[in-house]
C-alpha cells in the first residue's frame, strides 16, 4: 500500500497537465478506505478554488483511470474528488502566505508553550515558521510541526470571498 505521499506524487502531474493544483490527499476509514482528493484551479489565487461539479467529474474519471493502472491502494475504497471550500484547509506554506490576514485554527504535533492547539489571524510566514496572532500576542509555529490546519468561517472571510466572486463577475 502507498502511502499518502506516494498517492501525491503519482497524481499531481496528471492534475497539473489538466490545470489543477493538488491541495490534499487524506486516505481514511477501515474495511472500506476513503481517498479524498482537493483540488484547485492552478490559476486559484485569493479564496476561489475556481473548481466547479464539472472539475470534480473530470478529475474523478482521469484519477480513476490512472488510480486503477497505479492501484496504490489494494483492495476496494472509494475515490472523493472536491474543491476545498471557503474554510479549506491549510497544507503547504504558500497558503499561509496566501491566506495571511484571516482566521485560523491549528494544531501541532507538539505542545508549543503548553498547548497544541491554536486559533487566531494568520499574520504569514517567517522563514520556516508560521506567524499567529493570539489573544495573548503573537507566536510563531514551525511549518514542520503543524499537524492540521484550516481557516476559520468567519464574517471576514465571508465578505472576502463576496468581493472576490462579486469582482470575478464584473470582469
Amino acid at each position: 500500500m502507498y502511502a499518502v505521499a506516494d498517492i501525491e506524487r503519482l497524481i499531481a502531474p496528471s492534475l497539473d497537465s489538466l490545470g489543477y493544483r493538488l491541495v490534499r490527499v487524506k486516505l481514511s476509514g477501515g474495511h472500506r478506505p476513503v481517498l479524498q482528493v482537493m483540488v484547485e484551479r492552478a490559476e486559484a489565487e485569493g479564496l476561489s478554488a475556481g473548481v466547479g461539479v464539472d472539475d470534480c467529474v473530470e478529475v474523478s474519471r482521469m484519477l480513476a483511470a490512472l488510480l486503477d493502472v497505479e492501484d496504490p491502494i489494494h483492495g476496494s475504497y472509494t475515490l472523493e474528488v472536491s474543491s476545498p471550500g471557503i474554510d479549506r484547509p491549510l497544507v503547504r506554506k504558500r497558503d499561509f502566505e496566501r491566506f495571511a490576514g484571516f482566521d485560523a485554527k491549528l494544531e501541532t504535533r507538539r505542545p508549543f508553550d503548553g498547548r497544541r492547539r491554536f486559533k487566531g489571524r494568520l499574520i504569514g510566514v517567517f522563514g520556516e515558521s508560521v506567524r499567529v496572532e493570539l489573544d495573548g500576542g503573537a507566536v510563531d509555529l514551525p511549518l514542520s510541526e503543524i499537524a492540521q490546519a484550516k481557516l476559520m468561517l468567519s464574517d471576514a472571510l465571508i465578505a472576502a470571498a463576496h468581493r472576490e466572486t462579486k469582482g470575478n463577475q464584473a470582469s
